[in-house]
């Protein structure tokens, strides 16, 4: 069915609807009066856009208002369970999927190992934890409205294809992520693929330590290291999608005949596999992980903590560009190793002042491993509660109205 045309009465009561919608989203539970008030429009006109809302499950009455003069009032609220959404994290070491309802309330979690070898595997262990998690919510896969999927690289819709995941065996395949589409909305919901840095970023700007931050950065370092970028509340992605590519950024002389793609320089010298690198070169011949360093160093060991102070002066290195192009209120540092910001943030802080009057704050992130499948499914509620109302609000054509 065609939508309404404007200026039609059947538009009318559309837009209607939608106010009387994004007043309970935004502002919680009302009456009617209340509802009236606070968008302006007239108590018969609130009235019917929430019998219309309310006869396709999109808002429901939850109660009465307290006992006062008169009737008390009906209070409604939007129905969470309208529609629901999933969130998938996809690490090299771990996939996460997360069912949430329309308030965001996570129904079903699943945590697993990620053992694929080919872009093929994960694509099908993808697929088949999504739809076992749909189906421990209790859910079809036609009550899901949108999937936002996270990953490491440059997410390429037209192609298909991942750019610059190469610790994801075969992940750079052409057409992969059609497959992935395939795969993951065939019942109809919406999928966006996303890189998993921009989702950091926008999980801890809704749920975590850049509440409110309106230019904000999130460094995140571990397998490899990135960043996602929010100017005014919204992901800056650059024109190819590649902005936050910060692996790419000089870090001295490469090795001749080194690959242009991955590891980037900044990798090169950042990573988590650089840290362990350095370690063993200063000494600690034993050491097998980045975590095992940061261990060390927190326990007072000075070769640990050289190497620590070493990787701060590269992570400053990298916040000294960025802020002079974008001077962000905030930089937060998301990952396995930007989860020792204890350790990390003071000597970032005392390099970044002997290059910039700006030095913004430099905090840890406070959802740790769980900021990606947060701004996954973040990012999915903002698709669904628009998609949902497109698919269940009644709309009356011209002639009919």
């Amino acid at each position: 069915m065609a939508g309404p045309q404007v200026g039609t009465p059947a538009n009318m009561r559309e837009l209607n609807q939608r106010l009387v919608l994004d007043r309970l989203r935004a502002g919680g539970e009302a009456t009617r009066p209340r509802i009236a008030a606070d968008t302006g429009l007239s108590k018969p006109t609130v009235s019917q856009a929430l019998l219309d809302l309310e006869q396709c499950g999109l808002v429901r009455a939850t109660g009465h208002s307290p006992a006062g003069p008169g009737r008390a009032a009906v209070v409604y609220r939007v129905a969470p369970d309208a529609g629901h959404v999933v969130g998938v994290d996809i690490g090299r070491r771990s996939i996460r999927v997360a069912v949430a309802d329309l308030d965001g309330t996570v129904v079903a979690r699943l945590d697993e190992p990620n053992r694929c070898r080919s872009g093929t595997a994960l694509v099908r262990t993808v697929g088949d934890a999504v739809a076992g998690t749909v189906s421990s919510a209790g859910l079809r896969p036609a009550d899901i409205v949108a999937t936002v999927v996270g990953t490491p690289g440059i997410p390429d819709a037209r192609t298909g294809t991942v750019h610059r995941a190469p610790n994801l065996p075969g992940w750079e395949r052409p057409g992969l992520l059609h497959s992935l589409r395939d795969r993951l909305c065939a019942s109809g919901s919406d999928l966006v693929v996303e890189n998993d840095a921009n989702l950091c970023a926008v999980g801890e700007h809704a749920l975590g330590a850049a509440l409110g931050v309106d230019v904000l950065v999130c460094l995140t370092v571990g397998t490899g290291i990135g960043m996602g970028v929010l100017v005014g509340g919204r992901l800056f992605r650059g024109a190819h999608g590649a902005a936050g590519e910060i692996a790419d950024l000089p870090a001295g002389a490469r090795a001749g005949g080194a690959r242009a793609h991955r590891p980037g320089p900044m990798e090169d010298v950042a990573s988590a596999h650089a840290i362990v690198a350095r370690a063993r070169v200063l000494g600690l011949a034993t050491v097998r992980s980045a975590r095992e360093v940061f261990a060390l160093a927190s326990a007072g060991d000075e070769v640990a903590l050289r190497v620590v102070a070493e990787e701060a002066a590269h992570l400053a290195h990298v916040v000294a560009a960025v802020t002079a192009v974008l001077d962000p209120g905030l930089i937060v540092l998301g990952g396995g190793i930007g989860s020792n910001a204890a350790l990390l943030a003071e000597p970032m802080r005392a390099a970044l002042a002997a290059t910039t009057p700006f030095a913004p704050e430099i905090v840890g992130g406070r959802l740790g491993a769980e900021a990606v499948l947060a701004g996954a499914v973040t990012t999915a509620l903002g698709t669904a509660r628009e998609l949902v109302f497109e698919r269940r609000a009644p709309r009356r054509t011209a002639a009919q109205a």
